[in-house]
């Protein structure tokens, strides 16, 4: 990595933000994952900004992440520069029936602030292991709720530092899907349209999905949320359960006994455990069921 280029990162973020040779393990829900190369956390629009036209000025390969949820980093990690946008960029405000929030809050912080403002549409979001900004990325959504029904505003940087403003169709948002993954500008802060609500039928939602997930899903286990996406006319989970695949394991990577919808790192899982046990899921369930699974999980990084 160019010694001019952490300076100068160093010059524009406090030098705690800037980590070289960092283990993405340390940093992705499914703790997996090689070194990025560098890894920086802006806690601005401005940084952000700064940091883009370094990369671009230096032709550095970037990275841009989110909470690290819904992600596999390869294991031998990630070249050039990972800008991860975390609690330094976490901030979170209310404004009237709208909801302002960097692209690093959380979605269940950012569902307790609807809650707490007495704001309903946020309600199934509440355990979603995501940021505000990959929610947006990805569309996120759980119990018939999605993030295109609330996302009303989002701004974000390109490569060459400029601020722009996207809102409706231009955020093209579909099924896990969003503009981002092909315009390849960074989220930096998001606006939410909400709708007065009544406190208690707010919570009341709230904890009936906490409830639900909680029951069903390996929320003590390490993984990345749902693995695969969901097939037209079917459930990802149940049709790898039908193929009798609970528990599943190769290496460290299992198949969830909870929810077989779910991979999870049974202990000390690498990428390449995860890539396999996936390949042998679908190969499985196709040859069962006629049906070939789409990994809903991010895969960066070297091979």
């Amino acid at each position: 990595m160019d010694k001019n280029f952490i300076e100068a990162c160093r010059g524009v973020v406090k030098s705690g933000r800037v980590l070289l040779d960092e283990p993405m393990s340390l940093h992705t829900t499914f703790k997996i994952g090689g070194p990025a190369d560098c890894l920086i956390f802006p806690a601005t629009m401005e940084e952000t900004q700064q940091i883009l036209k370094l990369v671009r000025d230096y032709h550095l390969p970037l990275t841009l992440l989110g909470n690290g949820s819904n992600l596999l980093v390869r294991d031998k990690g990630i070249r050039g520069v990972v800008v991860k946008f975390g609690e330094p960029m976490s901030y979170i405000r209310c404004e009237g029936t709208r909801i302002i929030a960097g692209a690093g809050a959380l979605l269940k912080d950012v569902s307790e602030c609807a809650a707490e403002n007495q704001l309903t549409g946020l309600e199934y979001a509440c355990g979603i292991p995501g940021s505000i900004g990959g929610a947006v990325f990805m569309n996120a959504g759980a119990y018939d709720g999605e993030t295109k029904d609330v996302a009303a505003l989002v701004r974000a940087v390109d490569g060459d530092g400029a601020v722009h403003v996207f809102s409706g169709d231009a955020l093209e948002l579909g099924y896990r899907h969003s503009v981002f993954q092909t315009n390849g500008e960074a989220i930096c802060e998001v606006e939410l349209q909400l709708q007065p609500g009544d406190g208690k039928a707010i919570r009341a939602k709230m904890d009936d999905f906490t409830q639900r997930r909680e029951s069903k899903q390996p929320l003590d286990m390490p993984s990345a949320g749902s693995t695969f996406k969901r097939p037209a006319g079917y459930y990802a989970g149940t049709l790898i359960d039908q193929t009798g695949l609970k528990g599943l394991q190769v290496g460290g990577a299992q198949v969830s006994t909870k929810h077989a919808g779910f991979v999870v790192n049974a202990g000390n899982a690498t990428a390449d455990d995860v890539i396999r046990l996936i390949r042998e899921v679908q190969r499985r369930v196709y040859e069962k069921h006629g049906v070939r699974l789409q990994p809903e999980v991010r895969m960066i990084g070297e091979e």
